[in-house]
């Protein structure tokens, strides 16, 4: 459950970036198309790429004296449960529980769609279906089926309303609403999600707004229709419906300027986020252990031995080992062998400009004695069965010198131990062992669950400043000189002798984004419009005629007081162009952002392929 939790985070950030990025930055333009595969590239995006890793692969040195682990006993006992122990099986419990409810909501509101549409007389009219129904209900679309009651508009009214919902059918709008919906059904813990499905109906609103006055001559007539329809209260969910809360808002974009072409590069300044995410979050690092046969050359001794069983393909399989791995050539000549295939004599000659050069020779009536190939502080020696013990001597020096290589250091949750405490560490309770070489000197840091699991319980601050996980365990804690643990707040707070420690060096410094301008006078506002008399219930012809003759008065006078806005809406035109006017500098450094982004974005690649060169 770990692995989908860490998986929905990761999606969630994502929903929140592109969010953020359409509210901040494109919200206001009237790109309607492009908003919209915007925002559903982002939800596609959101799901998808946290599923997209970049594999490093770290080669670390083999130890060449193996660890004892039978040396160590394993305690015997059972921790207590607390409440951290049953967190991830609320959270788990309370997430199902959240999807089961709004499934059911989901499940319900396909009924309610049902009941409206079953039964009903349906008029098949080119790629359309019509449904008009008696119902109060608010004309909406679902995939090609449009509903509407015909008794409540004239006939103008009516046409304005129908090319509205053919756009949200000729472009499969149910479609968006849909995956909406299930987004907020799987991420419904995120608030962000309900803003984004909020935006994206709002904007298949903005489409269909602009899509049909293309069709309507009179544009005044339509707005009319927008407010008239206000009045509706009953909407029937997982549809299109011409009926939105946020009028004012269509009226808005309807008689906005059309954004100038050169505003769509907005849209690519999410690519160096997405990169920023794959490089901060993606990378997927594996450490490999070398073969015996890459042993790396700062190890104390690399012993390599020849018996008389050796094949001449073995032989020369060594002779490369060796011109690969420390540049010296190594010859085996005068090879005799018995009946049996046995080696009797052999003549080794070896020449290498750090090793010096050489000869061995073994010959015998019978077979040769074992021949060891060995190199030790930068030099090659070989020797035979007579000095086996000397060699022998030589490891268990080495081994009582706690010493792996020409120069290692070996650390167990920060601490600096020897050979020997590592050799009795329990290789269950490792979480983490990694191999770092810094100037030809070789370091192991060893991370075990226990420390690993309070480490990650715990806010980490040094000297004053968070830190993470990392930068804790490349701390040697020979430097600390003070280490608080808060249990309570769940802290740890280290101040350390010399109060530094280990930081990232030599990383980029992302640019500094613009500030908007301070404009002159705060951002047009649309006029107040009034508000639209409330519809009789029923029909004209077998409704209250005395209701619907009060409500023609009133809509007498209330499209007078629309006629007198006309000027207040002419004056919020021109305000509008004004307001894009004073914003024209800062779109021009907006665009001088997104070239130094471009090149933030280069000195990250060359800055990872210089880390990932350090890290081999």
């Amino acid at each position: 459950m770990e692995a989908l939790f860490i998986y929905l985070i990761k999606s969630s950030g994502l929903i929140v970036l592109f969010y953020l990025a359409y509210f901040l930055m494109l919200r206001k333009e009237t790109f309607f198309n492009s908003n919209r595969w915007f925002l559903l590239a982002g939800l596609i995006t959101s799901v998808l790429l946290p599923f997209v890793f970049i594999t490093k692969i770290i080669w670390i040195e083999p130890t060449t004296t193996p660890i004892n682990w039978s040396n160590v006993t394993m305690p015997n006992y059972t921790p207590e449960k607390t409440f951290e122990d049953y967190l991830p099986m609320l959270t788990t419990l309370t997430y199902g529980i959240g999807i089961l409810l709004l499934l059911g909501k989901f499940a319900f509101d396909f009924y309610s769609l049902n009941a409206v549409l079953k039964g009903k007389s349906i008029q098949q009219q080119a790629d359309f279906k019509f449904i008009d129904t008696k119902e109060n209900v608010a004309p909406f679309s679902y995939f090609n089926t449009i509903v509407y009651n015909s008794a409540l508009y004239t006939a103008s009214e009516l046409e304005n309303i129908l090319e509205h919902e053919k756009v949200h059918s000729e472009q499969n709008h149910t479609i968006d609403v849909l995956i909406s919906r299930l987004f907020c059904i799987v991420f419904w813990f995120n608030p962000f999600i309900w803003l984004y499905k909020k935006a994206i109906l709002q904007n298949l609103e903005f489409i269909a707004d602009s899509e049909a006055t293309k069709k309507i001559s009179d544009k005044k007539a339509y707005q009319i229709t927008l407010l008239k329809i206000t009045t509706h209260e009953n909407c029937v969910a997982i549809t299109n419906h011409f009926y939105q809360s946020l009028i004012k808002k269509r009226i808005v974009m309807l008689n906005k300027n059309q954004s100038k072409k050169w505003n769509s590069w907005k849209y690519a300044l999410m690519l160096p986020v997405l990169v920023a995410f794959v490089f901060l979050f993606q990378i997927k690092t594996i450490a490999q252990e070398k073969t015996n046969e890459n042993v790396s050359k700062n190890v104390l001794d690399v012993v390599t031995t020849i018996n008389k069983n050796f094949s001449d393909e073995e032989l020369k399989k060594k002779a490369e080992f060796f011109k690969k791995e420390f540049n010296c050539d190594l010859v085996f000549s005068e090879i005799e062998r018995n009946s049996s295939n046995e080696i009797t004599g052999i003549t080794v000659n070896y020449n290498g400009n750090l090793y010096g050069n050489g000869t061995y020779k073994q010959h015998s009536t019978n077979t040769i004695k074992d021949i060891y190939i060995k190199y030790e502080g930068g030099k090659i020696n070989i020797s035979d069965a007579k000095i086996d013990a000397k060699i022998k001597n030589d490891k268990r020096t080495a081994s009582s010198d706690k010493t792996l290589s020409i120069d290692k250091e070996i650390f167990i949750n920060g601490e600096k131990v020897s050979q020997n405490d590592m050799d009795k560490l329990d290789p269950n309770e490792i979480e983490r062992m990694d191999v770092n070489k810094k100037n030809n000197q070789q370091e192991i840091r060893i991370v075990t669950k226990k420390f690993h699991k309070t480490i990650t319980e715990n806010d980490i601050y040094i000297d004053g400043e968070k830190a993470d996980k990392n930068e804790l365990l490349q701390l040697d804690q020979n430097t600390i000189d003070k280490m608080d643990i808060n249990k309570k707040e769940k802290t740890i707070h280290i101040t350390t002798k010399n109060r530094t420690y280990i930081q990232e060096k030599n990383m980029p410094v992302p640019p500094v984004p613009p500030t908007p301008p301070v404009m002159k006078f705060n951002a047009p506002v649309a006029p107040a419009f009034p508000k639209a008399p409330k519809v009789p219930k029923g029909d004209p012809v077998n409704g209250d005629k005395k209701a619907w003759k009060e409500f023609e008065k009133k809509m007498e006078d209330y499209d007078a007081k629309m006629k007198k806005l006309e000027p207040q809406m002419e004056a919020f035109d021109k305000q509008m162009a004004e307001f894009d006017k004073q914003m024209e500098p800062f779109n021009k450094e907006m665009e001088a952002f997104d070239e130094k982004m471009k090149i933030f974005d280069k000195q990250m690649e060359e800055y990872q392929s210089n880390l990932d060169k350090e890290n081999k």
